[in-house]
């Protein structure tokens, strides 16, 4: 197979993904390109941002259409993630690649743990959440917890996302479903949203740093916005739950093999 259609097929991987979670494009896209197409974690960060970043802005679209993106909480998770992306991808390009790589398997093995928790306990009470769904004009209702809560969750994000080349989706879901009551389609588009943004101060700052690889990432990123446009449609009739544990046991069996790949165990 060609570097091309490689390339179209394993980011459309990336784009079913993000349609049926609104998380872990960013963090598949990595272990792709390094398993898949041999790049390094320096080359492959960028090009992953730029795909997932793509599908993103697609899905966060259909969103906006559908009025259920939350575009202020959206707004301020991306904005603090965009100023952290930058010192993300600066670090990124200063550190050798294995330590990186066993880095981002360590990420995904606390993803994938997390998510296999989460999908054993019960949704958090409303009661519990910072940010709260007004029961008069359906907003968010906005405390000083709340922003510091999806503030801190922004900065996070954009760290890894500069750094390892993901999106954030697995750390901006997760926080709106434990501080906001809101619904998981609204969680998962509004997460797109967030992630579009992130990846474009990502893609952006990479950028500076040296040249992108366009061969690679733009039949890349077609791929992954072609398999969103699909991925919507399957979601709606597949059981949320079932996907997020059949996510996370994926996910736990690609950070292996990263893993292994960052202790020189599998060849590159």
């Amino acid at each position: 197979m060609d570097l091309t259609t490689l390339a179209v097929a394993l980011g459309a991987v990336i784009g079913l993904v993000m349609a049926l979670t609104g998380a872990g494009g960013g963090v598949m896209a990595i272990p792709l390109l390094v398993l898949g197409l041999h790049l390094p974690v320096q080359q492959a960060a960028p090009v992953g941002l730029v795909a997932v970043g793509l599908a993103a802005v697609l899905g966060a679209a259909l969103g906006l259409r559908q009025g259920i993106v939350r575009y202020r909480a959206a707004a301020l998770i991306g904005i603090a993630g965009m100023l952290m992306a930058p010192l993300g991808v600066f670090l990124a390009q200063r550190l050798p690649n294995r330590p990186l790589l066993g880095a981002f398997a360590l990420v995904l093995i606390y993803t994938a743990w997390r998510m296999l928790r989460r999908s054993k306990l019960s949704i958090p009470l409303a009661a519990a959440a910072l940010c709260r769904v007004s029961r008069t004009d359906q907003r968010l209702t906005w405390t000083l917890p709340c922003a510091r809560a999806l503030t801190g969750t922004g900065l996070i994000a954009g760290l890894l996302s500069g750094l390892l080349g993901v999106g954030g989706g697995f750390v901006i879901v997760p926080a709106l479903t434990r501080y906001t009551d809101l619904d998981i389609r609204s969680i998962q588009l509004t997460s797109l949203a967030v992630i579009a943004l992130v990846s474009l101060s990502g893609v952006c700052a990479a950028a500076m740093h040296g040249p992108l690889r366009w061969d690679v990432a733009l039949p890349f990123a077609c791929g992954a916005v072609l398999a969103l446009l699909a991925g919507q449609q399957i979601s709606k009739m597949l059981n949320a739950k079932s996907l997020q544990q059949a996510f996370a046991w994926f996910s736990l069996l690609v950070a292996l093999l990263v893993l292994a790949r960052a202790m020189g165990w599998v060849a590159n």
